[in-house]
């Protein structure tokens, strides 16, 4: 091989390396992109919570049925943030057009974006009706029938159902991990046991 194409072709190969070398720095992110990637994907930190919101387990859930309820209007949604602990969800049991059931899950913002349109424009008011609860050390379960009418004054809910809430006591305060529900229909009507007692 004569040295001008000994040339060309070491030349030929280094433009190959180098362009390979730089196609693989700009698809691959560097050490710091990824570290920041996953800082913007860590959950925000929750809005300090009124103390009175967080004290004990009665407190925790009475604000949150509290701070969605309302005429309507804007809901108070830093106070409803701030009972989230940080990676929180909000699950519901829904049923297909074919019947099949799934679960859609959101985070509180999930919530917040999708509600907060809705509740500007219609009375919302959700109450506790009946309550199973058990608790072991910092975690506790709590089985929540809720009623839900457009006013509060309604006497008939529109719909009823169970709120499944896990909480958790940090020490200090109490926060929601998770609320999962599933509303009442005529194929799954509410057990005795989840209703308020006959007075």
């Amino acid at each position: 091989m004569s040295g001008s194409k000994l040339a060309s072709l070491l030349l030929f190969i280094l433009v190959v390396a180098v362009t390979s070398a730089t196609a693989q720095t700009q698809s691959q992110p560097s050490q710091a992109q990824s570290q920041a990637q996953q800082v913007s994907a860590t959950p925000a930190a929750a809005p300090a919570a009124k103390p009175a919101d967080v004290a004990s387990p009665d407190a925790i859930l009475a604000a949150t049925y509290d701070v969605i309820s309302g005429p309507p209007g804007i809901r108070d949604w830093d106070r409803f943030r701030s009972l989230f602990i940080p990676g929180a969800r909000l699950i519901a049991v829904q049923k297909g057009k074919d019947g099949s059931l799934g679960a859609r899950v959101l985070t509180p913002e999930d919530y917040v974006s999708r509600a907060g349109p809705y509740f500007e424009k219609n009375g919302f008011f959700e109450r506790e009706a009946s309550r199973h609860a058990d608790r072991y050390g910092n975690i506790m379960q709590v089985f929540s029938t809720y009623e839900s009418r457009h006013d509060g004054k309604d006497a008939e809910p529109f719909a009823r159902g169970i709120n499944s809430f896990q909480l958790f006591f940090d020490g200090a305060r109490w926060w929601v991990v998770t609320i999962f529900w599933q509303e009442e229909t005529p194929d799954t009507p509410l057990p005795k046991e989840f209703l308020p007692a006959a007075h």
